[in-house]
């Protein structure tokens, strides 16, 4: 039984008192308890240790206090479990061996034994749950396909990803395959995170604002539709990362429970994307929290305001950066719980 349910009622759309919040990247490098642990293990050790999940998505929780727990992994995970080696190197971020450079790599790629690799996220989840104690809901996510076809093609970070996209330009078939075998992937490990206990999952496609419209129906939208539809159990969150111009087409043309957007798209402009009528999550600058406690409360109410309480999800508009205090997150977190009595 979970205590704290706001965040599930506002997925279902139900009236709620005031709009849950968490905020992506909660359980992470802004903590200074984080930080102690990075120095003693490495990240994929801190990803696949069920005991270290559980206690890193619970810091949050217990210094924070947000409305929702989202699961400590990452969405490499699923590269590393088709065979490819990731390492997170100091001020460059992860890097891929072996990036796939022809047709005939991206057409060799199988989800094989993918899910069978990937059981200590499952791990972590239920070593999760028995740390939360029903508490909050724990959130699970995976990356979207198009976002991991972009690291695994390019093999790191990037500005533009010109290499991937070029790639799926000239290797249509290719990149059709990849994204397909990627997508039956994701299905099935959020799937088997819903099975663990994940009371909803959370699809990034980090870098869908890369696309123009066209290219995104062409390689984003047919498989976040089709991972909508196909996960079951569990409400399912999209994520579309700078792609303001699909607000519509994500909230309507998939089974998405919520749509989660950037602080590039103003309240108002969501509100009529989506015809008023979904649940959306999001959009506070992450570098707002910068800002003086006093005016992130100001600014927090009155994007809580402008998004109205309900059918609305508190969030930042992507993961909170690391430089900022600790006190400032709380403060946001409190602004929100607040709001009814404000």
């Amino acid at each position: 039984m979970i205590e704290n349910t706001l965040y599930l009622k506002a997925l279902a759309g139900q009236s709620v008192p005031r709009p849950p919040v968490w905020m992506m990247r909660q359980a992470g490098r802004y903590l200074p308890s984080y930080l102690e642990l990075q120095k003693k293990y490495d990240f994929f050790t801190r990803c696949e240790t069920p005991e270290l999940v559980a206690e890193i998505t619970c810091l949050p929780i217990d210094e924070i206090g947000p409305d929702a727990a989202i699961l400590f992994s990452d969405i490499l995970v699923i590269p590393r479990a088709l065979g490819w080696h990731i390492e997170m190197k100091p001020g460059v971020g992860p890097v891929l061996d072996n990036p796939i450079t022809s047709k005939e790599q991206a057409l060799a790629v199988t989800k094989a034994d993918a899910l069978e690799k990937l059981q200590y996220v499952m791990q972590g989840i239920r070593a999760t749950n028995e740390r939360l104690n029903g508490r909050v809901p724990l959130i699970g996510f995976s990356g979207a396909p198009w976002t991991l076809l972009c690291y695994m093609i390019e093999g790191r970070g990037s500005k533009d990803f010109a290499a991937a996209k070029a790639f799926c330009y000239e290797h249509p078939e290719a990149a059709d395959h990849l994204l397909s075998v990627l997508a039956d992937v994701i299905i099935d490990y959020l799937n088997a995170q819903i099975e663990a206990g994940v009371h909803a999952v959370q699809v990034f496609d980090s870098w869908a604002g890369l696309l123009g419209p066209d290219d995104f129906n062409l390689f984003c939208m047919p498989h976040l539709k089709r991972i909508t539809e196909e996960v079951k159990g569990a409400p399912v969150v999209l994520f579309a990362k700078g792609a303001w111009y699909a607000l519509e087409r994500l909230a309507w043309r998939t089974s998405a429970a919520a749509i989660s957007i950037d602080w590039t798209v103003s309240p108002e402009y969501a509100r009529k994307a989506t015809r008023r009528e979904a649940t959306l999550q999001g959009n506070y600058d992450p570098s707002r929290l910068l800002s003086p406690v006093p005016v992130i409360r100001n600014q927090v109410k009155r994007m809580i305001d402008r998004f109205g309480k309900d059918r609305y999800i508190v969030n930042l508009g992507h993961g909170i950066l690391p430089n900022i205090p600790v006190d400032h997150a709380r403060a946001f977190v409190d602004a929100v719980k607040s709001y009814e009595t404000s």
